[in-house]
């Protein structure tokens, strides 16, 4: 089946990258990408990111827009809705727009307005895992009144995409309930093993876990969870804030979301680069940087 299909990025990062390099040398059309950071500092490299996967770079979102017919918004969490705004201007009715960002579904429904006012077809999508190593078969849940037209189109370019029933929001609120869990998880792990490893007991405290849950490996489930705070920290914690408020628009609370998003911000915030090897160097290096070694 022929593929071809007009495709815009907004935000050129991590996940639009590991598309592209599914797609490999056959893309599934034309290709254009707008990201923010070519308005700062860091814009040499993200030219040089376009370069790499072939893509054609453009400094405003509505240049990158300009006769898409699907648009994948892939930025951080805090400029989710900003970037549907601001895309609605540019977007030739009838677009697609898959928005991809990990927010609440509160927000989806504002992005989702301001698309739909502007002639696009917004289409709800929650991405369910990370995005390397899967790249292109990463699972995608979506939703809405386009999440049939969506399903199609992304499954054309080669995703694997399912339909989850019910209006925006229904996909977003699955991803931000299930990160409580995932990314509270790596919170978690974070607090107990660098209090472990400050007061010199962590061999113990890894027993002690590994013989109440037999086959889950704490060292290394700790230094996966560890380094993805470290590196992806900000990111996550822009998610978190958002998973905090789906949680206390449907629930009691959102207090653990909220403390996940404070732990997620206080690492990524360390800016350690690059990271050494495995979960004692790992939390040496973040006691070291907090002041807490040897304490």
């Amino acid at each position: 089946m022929d593929r071809a299909v007009s495709l815009a990025f907004i935000g050129f990062g991590e996940a639009a990258q590991a598309f592209c390099e599914g797609w490999g040398a056959q893309p599934p059309g034309a290709i254009r990408a707008f990201d923010i950071k070519t308005e700062g500092g860091a814009a040499v490299a993200k030219r040089a990111d376009y370069a790499r996967w072939q893509v054609t770079g453009c400094d405003r979102a509505a240049d990158a827009l300009r006769g898409a017919g699907a648009v994948l918004s892939l930025v951080t969490a805090d400029q989710a809705l900003a970037a549907a705004s601001d895309a609605a201007a540019g977007l030739m009715a009838g677009s697609l727009f898959f928005d991809m960002n990990s927010v609440a579904p509160e927000t989806k429904r504002a992005a989702a307005a301001a698309i739909e006012a502007a002639g696009g077809r917004y289409v709800d999508v929650a991405v369910m895992a990370p995005v390397r190593p899967a790249l292109l078969s990463v699972p995608l849940l979506v939703a809405g009144p386009h999440a049939e037209a969506g399903r199609a189109l992304l499954e054309r370019i080669g995703f694997r995409a399912r339909v989850v029933p019910g209006d925006v929001g229904a996909a977003s609120a699955i991803k931000m309930l299930r990160s409580i869990v995932i990314k509270g998880l790596e919170a978690l792990t974070a607090e107990c093993l660098l209090s472990a490893r400050a007061a010199g007991i962590e061999e113990e405290v890894l027993a002690s876990l590994d013989a109440s849950f037999p086959g889950w490996d704490w060292r290394t489930r700790g230094d996966y969870n560890l380094d993805r705070m470290l590196v992806h920290g900000l990111r996550r914690a822009a998610e978190m804030r958002e998973s905090a408020a789906t949680a206390a628009a449907l629930g009691p609370s959102g207090a653990m979301a909220a403390a996940t998003a404070d732990w997620q911000q206080r690492l990524g915030s360390l800016g350690l680069s690059p990271l050494p090897e495995g979960l004692a160097a790992k939390a040496d290096a973040v006691l070291a940087a907090t002041g807490k070694h040897d304490q």
